[in-house]
């Protein structure tokens, strides 16, 4: 092949399309447990979160809620991926192993939110969230009827697989993924280019930037122990029980299962058998919606 811009023209069009062609046909689940947030800074800050007020009734001045109370924030990050192609597989036509790897590229785009979001949950036993406990901790401050501190857990511990029950219908979801700039499919394949001259080498990269951070933690309840009737019943019980400051009920239903794949068979008793072992009607079949993620093997 003779290497002309006519020609890197079109190679570069073949890439590009096999490349939003792993983008379309990556299979994502991370929007099951996390909200897309627009972002147009260097990061966004969420003191917000911390506010989740009641109504009151209507005497004397309006009682005013600023957003300022926690100062958690979710900083973008940069990330890129690249792909180098030999000018000597241009010159010979030897371009056809290259296909391959531009739609592996569209496919690791598309699922590196679910690497960044299965992960959040998986490090939530170990990592803060907006009111500088653990995202899954036993001592969470919440303020009671009274305005006393009182300490609330979306735990219940052990040393087991992690599971995960969530409520993921409201409209921010246990997770949040912040995107400040969509990936971009970026050729560097003029001959002129430094990367062709010294080492011969056409370069075809993609780059974007985003972060993932926590949302509300009363929405989410992980869990080590054994995943059976009884731990799932603590869990979606704990959940519907969640109040935000000052006792307001939070009227939250757990409806989202999430496990690991070795989990899946425990996950299915509790969730799908019409019977326990004991001959008993299972009360919690179908109480949920299982969410069996690879992501967190």
């Amino acid at each position: 092949m003779i290497i002309n811009s006519t020609n890197l023209d079109a190679i570069r069009v073949g890439f590009s399309t096999a490349y939003r062609r792993g983008l379309g046909q990556a299979e994502t689940q991370f929007s099951r447990v996390a909200t897309t947030v627009p972002s147009s800074t260097r990061e966004n800050k969420y003191g917000w979160l911390g506010k989740l007020p009641n109504m009151r009734e209507w005497i004397g001045p309006r009682a005013i809620h600023g957003i300022a109370e926690h100062d958690y924030a979710i900083k973008n990050r940069p990330f890129e991926l690249t792909i180098g192609v030999d000018r000597d597989d241009i010159e010979d036509d030897n371009l056809g192993v290259y296909e391959p790897l531009f739609v592996e590229m569209g496919e690791s785009v598309a699922a590196h939110p679910d690497l960044l979001v299965w992960d959040a949950l998986k490090n939530g036993f170990a990592t803060e969230c907006y009111d500088g406990q653990y995202f899954f901790d036993t001592d969470h401050p919440v303020l009671d009827a009274n305005g006393d501190v009182s300490s609330v857990a979306n735990t219940d511990g052990g040393s087991g697989t992690p599971w995960y029950l969530l409520s993921v219908r409201k409209a921010l979801k246990p997770i949040i993924f912040q995107e400040r700039r969509k990936p971009q499919f970026v050729a560097k394949d003029r001959v002129s280019d430094d990367n062709v001259f010294d080492i011969k080498e056409f370069r075809y990269g993609t780059d974007g930037r985003w972060n993932v951070g926590y949302g509300f933690w009363q929405m989410a309840w992980g869990s080590k122990q054994t995943l059976d009737k009884a731990h799932y019943a603590t869990a979606r019980q704990s959940i519907m029980g969640m109040k935000g400051d000052h006792g307001r009920p939070l009227g939250l239903m757990p409806d989202l299962l999430v496990v690991p794949p070795s989990l899946e068979g425990a996950a299915l008793e509790v969730l799908k058998a019409e019977r326990d072992a004991a001959g008993a009607t299972n009360v919690y079949r179908a109480t949920a919606e299982l969410l069996v993620v690879p992501w967190l093997a």
